[in-house]
């Protein structure tokens, strides 16, 4: 089977940012994924379940209910590795184009009272909330992205280079 687009991002290097993933052009438009990165793969601690769940709700919501953007939205949802989200937008926008929306929705958080929709009949999980640790990683990243918006680190994946023999046979990392 062909490497999916993002298991070709070398995983040892990248850092936390705001990544182009992929694009996808439909017969009507094109759709891009986004990595919103949050920690170092296999480097750091993953973010809180709980916690991330907090942060999917109230992204969620504020990017759907942003006036400019909420049109855009396909998607906004956790990474299986929590390590950080993905974000599916209509167009092809670079990830630059969309730093102050990021930027924005983390900073939001901060003056968030209550998880939208943390109730039995809007969630599926009501109670595996923390409000107060998705605060905490919603200000650490809007602080790493506001002292690395001039860095191309946090906005171009690292690739991995993969071997190829003159048969075009690929060799994977085991």
């Amino acid at each position: 089977m062909k490497l999916i687009q993002s298991f070709s991002v070398d995983h040892t290097l990248i850092v936390p940012g705001i990544f182009t993933s992929r694009v996808d052009n439909l017969r009507e438009y094109s759709v891009t994924t986004y990595d919103i990165r949050l920690k170092k793969p296999n480097r750091e601690p993953v973010i809180d379940v709980a916690a991330m769940h907090s942060l999917e709700h109230i992204i969620a919501t504020y990017l759907r209910n942003d006036p400019d953007w909420k049109d855009e939205v396909i998607y906004w949802g956790p990474m299986g590795c929590l390590t950080g989200f993905y974000l599916i937008l209509k167009g092809s926008r670079s990830s630059r184009d969309i730093y102050d929306l990021i930027l924005g929705a983390f900073k939001s958080v901060e003056s968030t009272a209550e998880v939208p929709g943390a109730t039995p009949k809007c969630c599926g999980y009501f109670r595996m909330h923390n409000l107060e640790m998705a605060k905490w990683y919603a200000n650490e990243f809007a602080a790493y992205l506001e002292a690395n918006a001039d860095s191309s680190d946090i906005f171009e994946y690292p690739m991995t280079e993969r071997l190829v023999t003159d048969g075009g046979q690929h060799f994977f990392d085991s």
